[in-house]
């Protein structure tokens, strides 16, 4: 199986090769090439560098409208009902991924979800419109609490909708006591009128969602069991922590339709091998979002002092 370095000692061949104008692209997209060839489906490479360059701010990384246009791009000429959706994302809005699960589903009818590495957040409920989910070992989805930016005397912070119920519970019992309630004033004073009906609405939306797309595809039609793991995914209360990674055997054991990547080695070694081009891609240029096919069609944002987008094809 290609590793990391194995990639990297074969990107540095790669410019020895008359004609080649980025290694990194030609790499990359010859295992996007090589993995659709082996499995007769379309396949499609959505991956943004939040995990390899933590200094670009992270709305820039998001799931955002603007992908839209990247999929339409990358989708224009495809034919066949079958696609492999390689991602890798730290999540998103939830409407954003909800508009990104109903224009991938109004193309394609069989999904498979790869996780090479992370889907964190509306990433994992974009992983729960898929009819499988292919993990490896190291593979890991994320909780799908939905986070609310909230701003404050200090600035924006993201927080938990959950925890913004929770405190508020907390506050409500505390503040009988008026020996508390100077130290609670000041922090519910930060909070708009409406952030209650925000964070419950917000919440209620992240499981609904969840539970449709698994009872639709996945699971088909078993809502109990779609409602179990949509409500376990977005229990901000057992996982604690929205960065929480949720390992292949938690997720195996809660319901969810997972193929093991370990499975078919040869598919193994090709989507690795894609997303370790891709790492290489995000290290060593500009490149901070990609969105493309097997044909070399894609939709790359770039990331330097001010972004901007480029669209390269072959």
């Amino acid at each position: 199986m290609p590793t990391w370095s194995e990639i990297l000692k074969e990107l540095h061949e790669t410019t020895k090769q008359p004609g080649v104008k980025s290694p990194v692209d030609f790499v990359r997209r010859k295992y996007l090439k090589e993995v659709s060839d082996l499995t007769k489906r379309n396949t499609i490479l959505y991956a943004s560098c939040w995990t390899s360059k933590p200094d670009v701010p992270p709305s820039f990384l998001s799931i955002s409208d603007e992908d839209l246009q990247g999929l339409m791009e990358v989708i224009h000429g495809l034919s066949g009902s079958e696609l492999d959706l390689i991602l890798h994302t730290p999540g998103g809005p939830l409407e954003v991924a909800e508009a990104f699960v109903s224009y991938l589903r109004s193309k394609f009818t069989d999904i498979r979800i790869i996780v090479p590495s992370v889907a964190m957040s509306a990433g994992t409920m974009i992983a729960c419109a898929g009819d499988k989910i292919v993990l490896g070992k190291h593979s890991f989805l994320g909780p799908t609490d939905p986070q609310l930016i909230i701003p404050t005397k200090t600035g924006l912070r993201m927080a938990s909708a959950q925890s913004i119920l929770d405190q508020f519970d907390r506050a409500q019992q505390e503040c009988k006591d008026p020996a508390k309630l100077s130290s609670w004033i000041p922090m519910l004073n930060q909070y708009g009128p409406d952030l209650l009906i925000q964070s419950e609405k917000a919440l209620e939306m992240s499981r609904e969602l969840v539970e449709s797309w698994l009872s639709k595809y996945m699971l088909k039609e078993d809502r109990k069991k779609a409602k179990e793991i949509a409500n376990w995914l977005s229990n901000n209360k057992l996982f604690k922590t929205h960065s929480r990674r949720i390992s292949r055997e938690q997720l195996e054991k809660i319901g969810l339709k997972i193929q093991h990547l370990e499975d078919n080695q040869k598919e193994q070694d090709l989507f690795l091998s894609v997303f370790h081009a891709t790492t290489h891609t995000f290290t060593g240029t500009p490149s901070a979002k990609i969105i493309e096919n097997h044909n070399g069609r894609a939709f790359i944002k770039m990331f330097q002092q001010q972004p901007f987008l480029v669209q390269r094809k072959t």
